[in-house]
C-alpha cells in the first residue's frame, strides 16, 4: 500500500473509533467498547507503515 491508502484506512478507522468509543462512553455499550480497542489496534499497526512508506516515498 502507498502512503495515499494507508493514510485514507487510518482515518477510516479512526472514525469507527470515534463512533464506537462515544457509544461505549456514553451508552456503555460493550460491544462498542470492544470494536474500539480493536480499530485502535488495527490503527497502530498502520501508524508504522505509513511512516515507512512516506520515508520510502521521500526517498525516490
Amino acid at each position: 500500500m502507498n502512503s495515499t491508502e494507508l493514510y485514507d484506512k487510518i482515518i477510516e478507522l479512526g472514525n469507527a473509533f470515534a463512533k464506537d468509543g462515544a457509544e461505549f462512553k456514553e451508552k456503555g455499550n460493550k460491544a462498542a467498547g470492544a470494536r474500539a480497542r480493536k480499530a485502535s489496534l488495527e490503527m497502530g499497526k498502520l501508524f508504522g507503515e505509513y511512516r515507512k512508506a512516506t520515508i520510502n516515498e521521500t526517498k525516490k
